[in-house]
């Protein structure tokens, strides 16, 4: 639901705007207010798990989730509406975290953890083009109102279920004390930086309402980063960001979610814009993607590492994902078909998120103690969010203007659209490729601080189970311990 919520919402806007009366501003923070909560809010409900407990605000999230979903449907005005969608994704940002840091904390066991990973992947990567024909065909059929109140039934249930299924963690406590003053430093700053992202497409990169916020946002976080180094119970532990390998793979994340996030968004609005299909049309085209992904995060990927190690499967993964922008960047004209070029484009980058996304979520988690498993997945969450409201924005940016400027050298204005998405698609392609060199670089060889491990492997409980015997017992080499 937190995934589909933040795509849903796409194909149903016209109705909404006619039935709401909303002006363009309005329009746009109807998407804007839910990426902008969702993403300020995650390091904040990812500490909130460690110390209350993970399930506690797993049902936190979902309660406010769910009830802020029924708010949207009820809203009869756009700042209403407005406001809803904010709330709504601050019960997700609250939310998200509990449940990777449950799947953390929960399988312990390598195989276990992997089949439960493949399944979240599964999830998080297909939610976005399941929403475009969701919201397609309840809108169509029922009405926009139904986007949100479908939300309802699915809330309740899980409240129902996680009652009598997930473990009753009570966290650390607040014995130690909040870090208040960080966590509204941090939450601000991620929230200025995430807003002057999601609107500089409006304002223009390089404007004062754009530069003004974002650079607001770098004080801020600086400050936060210099507060958390000196205080005793930080709600970001510097400890965390020693953990290179946890950095390094959010970075990398980042960088894929860039490529294959704004991939979908573009193809979007070439599929609407340039050849003129319908919502629900646009939906299944992505739907061969979707099969793809799960086939591989499911069944395939898991078998794939136990035969050739985790690195190598994430790092195959990513050079595949990067040939699907690139297949686009190449074909793409005024009147590609469907098949054969998208079509192999959508295929590539299904088996390449299938591929990388889970395992390198694994990478990133190898080594974090369970106390801390809460914030980890914060900073996992903030990754995908930002780097998904780098690529819409920037890439956007970037195309919309290599159409203006090719539709004032004459060129047919379907054709300048396609011209500007396939500079998009170039750069994407550098982008996930910069990501596979990062990964290669400083991912390829575990460090000293990670813990030891064999080349192209990943093993998160022998790492953690290295921390205790280290704690526990005389110092003993490296390779031993």
């Amino acid at each position: 639901m937190m995934i589909l919520d933040g795509s849903i919402v796409n194909v149903a806007l016209p109705r909404i705007q006619s039935d709401l009366h909303a002006n363009a501003a309005s329009l746009t923070w109807i998407l804007n207010a839910y990426l902008v909560s969702f993403g300020s809010f995650l390091l904040l409900g990812g500490r909130l798990g460690d110390l209350l407990g993970r399930t506690r605000m797993f049902f936190a999230g979902m309660t406010i989730f769910t009830l802020a979903s029924v708010a949207c449907g009820l809203a009869n005005s756009a700042a209403a509406l407005d406001i809803a969608r904010f709330v709504q994704g601050f019960g997700a940002a609250i939310g998200a975290p509990a449940i990777l840091a449950l799947i953390v904390v929960e399988f312990p066991d390598p195989g276990e953890r992997a089949r439960t990973m493949g399944i979240y992947t599964f999830v998080s990567v297909a939610g976005a083009s399941i929403g475009l024909i969701m919201g397609g065909v309840l809108t169509q059929l029922l009405s926009w109102h139904w986007i949100f109140f479908v939300n309802a039934p699915i809330g309740i249930l899980a409240l129902l279920v996680g009652r009598n299924v997930l473990p009753r963690d009570r966290g650390r406590g607040l014995r130690e004390g909040v870090d208040v003053l960080g966590s509204l430093l941090a939450t601000l700053g991620v929230m200025l930086g995430i807003y002057a992202i999601v609107t500089s497409d409006t304002h223009g990169v390089a404007s004062a309402s754009t530069i003004a916020p974002f650079g607001v946002a770098v004080v801020l976080l600086i400050a936060f980063l210099r507060l958390e180094s000196r205080i005793a119970h930080p709600v970001l532990p510097p400890r965390i960001l020693r953990q290179r390998t946890l950095i390094v793979s959010c970075v990398v994340r980042a960088m894929m979610v860039v490529g294959m996030f704004t991939s979908f968004y573009l193809c979007s609005l070439y599929l609407g814009g340039v050849r003129g299909l319908h919502p629900i049309t646009i939906g299944l085209a992505f739907l061969p993607q979707t099969v793809i992904v799960a086939i591989f995060s499911l069944r395939v990927t898991t078998r794939l590492v136990k035969r050739f190690g985790q690195l190598p499967v994430m790092f195959a993964g990513m050079a595949i994902l990067a040939l699907g922008p690139l297949v686009l960047a190449i074909t793409l004209h005024g009147a590609t078909s469907y098949a054969p070029a998208l079509l192999i484009a959508f295929l590539l980058i299904g088996v390449g998120g299938g591929m990388s996304f889970m395992t390198l979520m694994s990478t990133a988690l190898a080594g974090i103690p369970n106390e801390d498993a809460g914030i980890a997945s914060g900073l996992i969450n903030v990754s995908l969010q930002i780097g998904s409201a780098i690529g819409v924005a920037l890439l956007g940016t970037i195309a919309a203007t290599r159409t203006r400027a090719l539709e004032r050298s004459g060129v047919p204005a379907h054709e300048a659209l396609a011209g500007g998405y396939r500079l998009s698609f170039w750069l994407l392609t550098a982008a996930v490729a910069a990501g596979l060199a990062i990964a290669i670089r400083y991912l390829g060889r575990p460090t000293r601080r990670d813990g030891p491990s064999q080349p192209g492997s990943v093993q998160p409980i022998r790492v953690r189970q290295t921390s205790v015997v280290a704690r526990n017992s005389t110092p003993r080499s490296p390779i031993r311990s």
